[in-house]
């Protein structure tokens, strides 16, 4: 509202300054109350966009946690999978070890004069060890090879005790074990 309009509806100067004052006073009210609605605005701006910024640093860490989480998952991966070979690795090796152990057991038994040199006689394919520890396809090999390479097996030779029938010895106990050994016994 302007004072030329008050002046042609015809008011008189002191009613258009009382009008003009009320006017002035409302105009400031709805500035003020625009002042601190714009205000209210401004923060509200300013807090919506600090939360859009944390936001944004949370959805970056995230990326970055996914990218790790991916990275872990991966290194999980490679980890686990070294793993489950070295554990079958080992598995075999002491599979192959009980078996080993079982045969020289058996070859032991057998009273074969050299393992080594028995071992390059047998079929090592052929030789499985069951899960109670019992070998199969050894004791035939052994068998064959007693009656093939006899020389290979030391079979000893049984001397029977002979007491002196509790009389003391005739000769020098030394004497008669030397004589043992050398296969000239009395």
């Amino acid at each position: 509202m302007k004072r030329k309009q008050l002046e042609e509806l015809g008011l008189q100067e002191e009613q258009i300054k009382k009008i003009m004052d009320l006017n002035g006073e409302d105009i400031q009210n709805a500035k003020d109350k625009a002042s601190a609605s714009n205000a209210e605005i401004l923060e509200e701006n300013k807090a919506l966009k600090s939360q859009m910024s944390e936001r944004d640093k949370d959805l970056k860490k995230l990326r970055a946690q996914v990218k790790d989480n991916e990275d872990l998952t991966k290194q999980f991966n490679d980890l686990k999978s070294k793993y489950d070979k070295d554990t079958a690795d080992l598995t075999q090796k002491l599979a192959t070890n009980r078996l080993n152990s079982a045969i020289d057991q058996s070859l032991s038994k057998a009273n074969v004069r050299n393992n080594k040199a028995i071992r390059g006689l047998l079929n090592m394919d052929e030789i499985k060890l069951d899960d109670d520890g019992n070998l199969t396809g050894l004791d035939d090999q052994i068998k064959s090879l007693q009656k093939s390479d006899g020389y290979l097996f030391d079979e000893g030779s049984k001397q029977d005790y002979q007491p002196n029938n509790g009389k003391p010895a005739n000769a020098d106990p030394v004497q008669a074990m030397v004589d043992i050994f050398k296969g000239e016994h009395k």
